[in-house]
């Protein structure tokens, strides 16, 4: 049950008071010991590097195998292999075509468009009203 308050003296209430909050002071400290999980694991790791050094290992060996089981074999058929070199064959062949004929046809097309925006600018004027 709760204690029955009585007046108490000042002096006696503040020493409680002192009292009181340095037990929750103690308290917190514990809790934030056990709450804090990085300091925790250094001071293992200091008291106790082996078990740590062993641990890391096995995990790095664990990790190694199972990245290593992942890789898939490919299988490749070689008249399919061949085909696909002469398909990349022609294309890069097409390619290097389209681009000789681009560059000697430039010259054309450039007069072609210069020729036309002329024809456009001078008909814009010449339809061109007075206000």
């Amino acid at each position: 049950m709760a204690k029955k308050s009585g007046k108490k003296p000042a002096g006696e209430l503040k020493e409680e008071i002192a009292r009181s909050r340095e037990v929750v002071a103690r308290r917190i400290d514990r809790v934030r010991d056990e709450v804090d999980l990085p300091r925790r694991i250094r001071r293992s790791v200091q008291r106790e590097p082996v078990p740590w050094i062993i641990g890391a290992i096995a995990v790095g060996l664990l990790m190694t195998a199972v990245i290593a089981r992942k890789k898939k074999k490919i299988y490749v058929d070689t008249k399919v292999a061949k085909a696909s070199k002469s398909a990349l064959l022609e294309a890069g062949f097409v390619l290097g075509a389209l681009r000789i004929v681009a560059s000697l046809l430039k010259p054309v097309v450039v007069n072609f468009v210069e020729k036309k925006m002329r024809e456009y600018a001078g008909r814009a004027r010449s339809s061109r009203t007075g206000f």
